[in-house]
């Protein structure tokens, strides 16, 4: 089994040999990690839950942790799940990874559709599953959106959509998110929205899959699912606590199969999970950081705001050189799109994640501008 090398894996090999510019303090804008403390309620939730540690937890998760969940669900996205309906998972990596393996394992020549760019798990299950893989590119010219229309899907068994999306920051509607529901129901293709960055928006908030199954009159959610964390949203990365919800009757199967795998999340992690999942003031807290980030963006770099995520899909003239450059001239890293994206998708463009306060954006951005304008005025 042979896997591609992971994009920071390209990033440090494409920058050994290049020298900093020590004159400035070092920023790594990579990484979607939330460089704020976590909130002191669920740190002090996960202190008071240790004594649990001397105990087996349920694959399942506790009831505390899937109520938690569903009414997070119900709460936001004014979905009702049944029990049935949702597993929580540990972080959603690991059931991106090792769902389609579940999924397509009995499937001779299994084809698998995603976005493209995209988050290298799916490529990397993919791989594991010996799925043929069809990239559903996201463009300029398309608004980063994938083409619904591609003839291609009626061989899908699985397609992974990523809305909002990591690195475009793009959006589905409610109805162009329908669309692709009754796609999956005519083709009988198995439907799952990453929805990791549905809580980081700036205006209208995007709605999920599971919303748009309704919208469309899939009450049951066949052949529909969809996958979200608490990493972004509660800056929480390390609890790894996340759900998969949707078709019951291929949750229940996969619960089975979870069984096996091993990835029940240590109770005092649930417990503190839980209290993330059931609070919404300190995800708008988060949001009105990353908002003020966005709109500097917007400001300082003369880019177009986004209205979701926290990444800034900036269009350069090479992007292997920019980033090179960038890091030797002004000390800063960011990512470049080709190490995110295949068949030439994500060419031209750097993902920066604006993940540290706005003081801090501010002045890594101004670093930014002034290196743009020194080297392409």
């Amino acid at each position: 089994m042979k896997f591609e090398k992971y994009p920071f894996e390209k990033l440090n090999e494409l920058i050994k040999s290049i020298e900093p510019n020590h004159k400035f303090d070092p920023f790594a804008l990579t990484i979607g990690e939330p460089q704020f403390e976590t909130p002191l309620f669920i740190q002090n939730e996960l202190k008071n839950s240790v004594s649990l540690l001397n105990k087996y937890p349920k694959t399942a998760g506790e009831s505390f942790l899937r109520e938690a969940q569903m009414s997070f669900v119900k709460r936001r996205f004014k979905v009702e799940l049944k029990d049935s309906e949702i597993i929580p998972t540990f972080g959603t990596r690991e059931v991106l990874f090792n769902f389609p393996q579940f999924l397509l394992f009995d499937i001779k020549n299994p084809v698998m559709a995603y976005t493209n760019p995209f988050y290298q798990i799916y490529e990397g299950a993919a791989k594991a599953c010996k799925a043929e893989v069809l990239h559903l590119n996201l463009t300029k010219e398309n608004s980063f959106k994938p083409d619904i229309k591609d003839e291609r899907l009626k061989d899908a068994n699985l397609v992974i959509l990523n809305f909002p999306n990591n690195p475009t920051a793009s959006i589905l509607s409610i109805d162009e998110l329908g669309e692709w529901v009754k796609l999956a129901l005519e083709y009988d293709f198995v439907l799952l929205n990453d929805e990791c960055y549905s809580e980081i928006y700036s205006g209208e908030k995007p709605p999920s899959l599971l919303e748009a199954a309704l919208h469309v009159g899939n009450s049951s959610f066949t052949n529909v699912l969809v996958v979200n964390s608490i990493s972004k949203r509660s800056s929480a990365p390390g609890l790894r606590s996340g759900f998969i919800a949707g078709d019951e009757n291929i949750l229940k199967e996969y619960m089975k199969y979870r069984t096996y795998v091993g990835t029940a999340s240590p109770l005092p992690f649930q417990r503190a999970s839980a209290a993330a999942w059931s609070d919404e003031d300190h995800v708008a807290s988060a949001r009105v950081v990353y908002r003020k980030n966005l709109a500097l963006a917007s400001e300082i770099l003369g880019v177009e705001a986004s209205d979701a995520t926290f990444y800034v899909w900036l269009e350069v003239k090479d992007e292997l050189e920019f980033t090179k450059r960038l890091y030797e001239k002004k000390n800063i890293k960011v990512l470049p799109g080709s190490f995110l994206g295949r068949e030439g998708i994500g060419h031209a463009y750097v993902r920066i994640a604006l993940v540290e306060n706005n003081e801090k954006t501010r002045e890594v951005l101004t670093r930014i501008s002034d290196f743009m304008k020194e080297e392409y005025s």
